[in-house]
Order: structure tokens, then sequence, then C-alpha cells
């Protein structure tokens, strides 16, 4: 039954739709993309263990870390072995990290939730994150920039599905709990619930896209589709690079630049987007004007935002180029985020069309690097390049939420905190922004030294379908 995971037997046969691809590689982005919504459940974390917002918002931010490690150590093992046996592994550990975070949870154990939901489960969303989106530059070399929106879009969206479900399965384990008064909080007996539900479910969804899965055979090509026409474009080769040559270019390195800037920016909130939006509209005397409820709601928001980015925003770089459209992230991120911190505070609406811009950003910013990657360093090992890249994911999933929680902590305790308290986070996210602009108007073509021969490709690409 396990060798139907090995690669050769997910090489698609002739006349095989490229367009059943999307929907396997979204079953396991929407389930892995849970990840965006841990802030709903965030404060009951912080009172069931009673611990601070910096030694629970960790639990992301190591789950983060080991995303980036798991893609870059396992990018080249996932090349190797195909897409279907990564995203079995996948599948695997990140339902079982949900169950051991739940017994860490169940016996008051902090440091298993740090083992289950962020190291086990954080191989998880590396692993299950890079095989997909590959896969999906293989199949639509003509489109990569649509293609990989597809995927990641899924990944974006799936704290919208869990951030409302995780709601309500928390209302039906706790007779007590009720998500419209913003001082109730789930029993830690419905915490383990909720997570044992998830692992289970998220299992049985992820195994959906491993049974669909399929690679293109060796040398297949889009119907009408001429590869030469490629190189009239900026910044896009028809050469391939390795993924051992790749990480000693200077392109690949201020892309990393721009990745991390980009995703520090945006993961800080995302982290802290349930609990942000109520302090930004708390009263003089304590009580926030926006209830738990709708402060769920926002998150499910921000994932709509964050979807549509990775979709809209990723597709527009086919079109304008992968250069122009990080200028557009980086820049107008800047802009958006001074607006956020100087006004945000003035009206709720506006506050969630800034935020819900900002993630459309950090959407699309992780939905083009890998047709980014693609045009620099072509489609050989473009998977495994990807996984190294995302190191940078790593680093600002602690960089991130230690900026925004280390500040909030210097300001005062949960649910005594206003908008004063985010400005400097803010302000800092402003800077970063703008050394990752400067990077992305640093990068320039992979000089021919670091180019694979074409044989050397072809030849290697016929001996792993074989």
């Amino acid at each position: 039954m396990l060798t139907a995971l090995d690669r050769k037997h997910t090489i698609a046969p002739e006349g095989y739709s490229r367009w059943l691809i999307p929907p396997a590689a979204l079953a396991v982005h929407l389930c892995i993309g849970q990840v965006y919504a841990t802030s709903v459940y965030k404060n009951s974390f912080i009172q069931h263990f009673d611990a601070s917002q910096t030694s629970i918002g960790i639990i992301f931010s190591i789950a983060i870390v080991m995303l980036g490690l798991s893609a870059a150590v396992g990018g080249t093992w996932v090349e190797a072995n195909g897409p279907r046996k990564a995203m079995f592994v996948s599948a695997c550990c990140w339902s079982s990290g949900f169950l051991v975070a739940a017994l860490g949870i169940g016996t008051t154990q902090l440091w298993l939730v740090y083992l289950g939901y962020g190291v086990i489960g954080g191989i998880g969303l590396g692993i299950g994150y890079i095989s997909p989106v590959s896969t999906l530059i293989k199949w639509f070399p003509d489109r990569p920039g649509l293609a990989t929106g597809l995927a990641i879009m899924g990944f974006g969206g799936g704290a919208l599905i869990a951030s409302p479900a995780s709601r309500q399965l928390l209302s039906l384990y706790d007779p007590n709990y009720d998500p419209n008064v913003s001082t109730s909080v789930a029993d830690g007996r419905a915490l383990v619930l909720l997570f044992v539900t998830l692992g289970i479910a998220y299992f049985l969804i992820m195994m959906l896209g491993v049974a669909n899965i399929r690679v293109p055979a060796p040398g297949w090509r889009p119907a009408g589709w001429d590869p030469s026409t490629v190189a009239k474009k900026p910044l896009v080769t028809t050469a391939n690079v390795s993924a051992a040559s790749a990480i000693r270019t200077r392109s690949f390195w201020l892309l990393w630049i721009v990745l991390f800037c980009n995703v520090t920016a945006g993961i800080g909130i995302l982290e802290q987007a349930s609990p942000m939006i109520q302090d930004f509209f708390r009263g003089s005397n304590g009580v926030s004007s926006v209830s738990v409820a709708a402060a769920s709601g926002f998150v499910g928001v921000l994932s709509l935002f964050n979807m549509a980015g990775r979709f809209a925003w990723s597709s527009t770089s086919d079109v304008i180029g992968r250069k122009p459209m990080y200028m557009v992230y980086l820049g107008g991120g800047m802009i958006l985020y001074l607006l956020l911190a100087t006004v945000g505070s003035a009206a709720t609406a506006l506050f969630v069309v800034l935020a819900g811009l900002i993630l459309s950003f950090y959407g699309g910013g992780f939905a083009t690097v890998p047709a980014y990657l693609r045009d620099l360093f072509g489609t050989y090992q473009v998977g495994a390049i990807h996984g190294r890249l995302l190191i940078a994911w790593s680093a600002a999933g602690v960089a991130g939420p230690l900026i925004i929680n280390g500040f909030l902590d210097a300001q005062g305790k949960p649910g005594t905190l206003t908008a004063d308290a985010y400005r400097p986070a803010l302000f800092t996210m402003v800077g970063l922004l703008a050394i990752g602009f400067v990077a992305n108007l640093l990068i320039r073509p992979v000089p021919e030294r670091f180019h694979e021969p074409a044989g050397t490709v072809s030849a290697l690409e016929k001996e792993a379908a074989a």
C-alpha cells in the first residue's frame, strides 16, 4: 500500500487535466492554514496555563520556525520522492501534533503544546507547504503566479474555516463558554476536545489531497506553450539552477531579506489579531466596544483578505512582473502601517480595511515568491530552493510575534491595553518594510556561471521518473 506513495506511481497519464491538481493542493493548504487562527483561543491559553503573552505566542513562533526548517531540510527529499509521499508525511505530522498538544492541555504541561503543535505540527506545516506548490509550478510553467496563488490562497484561507469552527466547537464542548462575552474562557476539557477533533478532521481532509495529486511526465508542456517566449520578460530565465547553486547567488539572499521583512510585518498582526482589534477600541472604562465574537469574526475577515491577496496579487504578477509586484507589497505596506498606527483607532471599519489590505500584501508576498524563484532559477529544483528560502519565514515567525508581544508585555496585561501600546511595534514594521523595499530593488538576474547544463537536468528528470 505504501508503494502507492512513490513518485513513479504519481506520474500523470497522457491527457490528464492539470486543473485537477489545484483542488488536491487546496485540500492540504486549507488544513495547515489553521495555524493562522491561533489568536482565536490565545487568551484562553493564557488563562489556562497562567502564562504571559510572549510564552503563549511562542507556540505559534515554534510552529513557523519548524515550518521553515523542515521545508529547507526536506526540500530536496520532497523533489526526489514526489508530492504524494510528502503530503502523506505532512498529514501524519500535522494531525499528530494536535493530539500531542491536546495531551499537554489536559495535563497543563505547556512544553507538550510546544512539542506537539509547535515542533511536530510545524514539520507537517513545512513539508505540506512546499510539496503541492512545487508541483503546481511544474504543471503551470506558463502562469506560475496563477498556479502558486491557487494553492497558497488555501493556506491563507485556512483561518477562515478554522476560526468560526473553533469557536463553535468550544461552545459545544463547554456549555459555559459564551463567545459573545469578552470574559468567557473555555475550560481545559473543551480545549482538549477541540484539538482532538481538529487533528482527526484535518488528517481525513488532507488524505483527499494525497489520493488525487499527480506530477507531469518528464518533458510535458501545456498545449501551445513555447518556453522560448518566457525569456522575453525581465528577470525571467529559461535556464535552470540547482538548489545548492542557488544559495550561493546574491539574488537568493536579497529575496530572503525581502520575504523576511514582508512576513515579519504581517505575521505579528496575524498572531495577535483577535486581541488587537479589541484593544484598539477599548474605552477609558477598560471595556472594549468589540466583542470576542466580533474579534473572532475579524480573524475570519483577515483570512479572506489574506486568501484573496494570494490569488489576486500573484496573478497580477504574471502581468506586471514579480519585482514591481513586491514594490507594491513593501511600499504600499509602509503607508498602510503608518495609517494603522496613526488613525487606525478612529473607526472600526477603517481599522478592518487597513489591516485587511496589509494582510492581502502579506499573503500576496507568499504566493508570488515561488514564481519569483521560478523566474530567477528555473523549474529544476524550485521546490528545494523554495524550502531553503522559507528559513526567512522561520526567522520572521520569531521576530514578528516577539516584536509585538515584547512591546505589549511592557505596556500591561491582556485586557487592559489600548491602541497606544501597539504604535511602537507598528512603526518598527514600517522600518522593516523599507529595508525589504531596498533589497527588492537590488535583485538582478542570476549569472550564467550558476546555470545547470540542459542535458544534465533532462537526464535527472528521466531518472526520477523511472
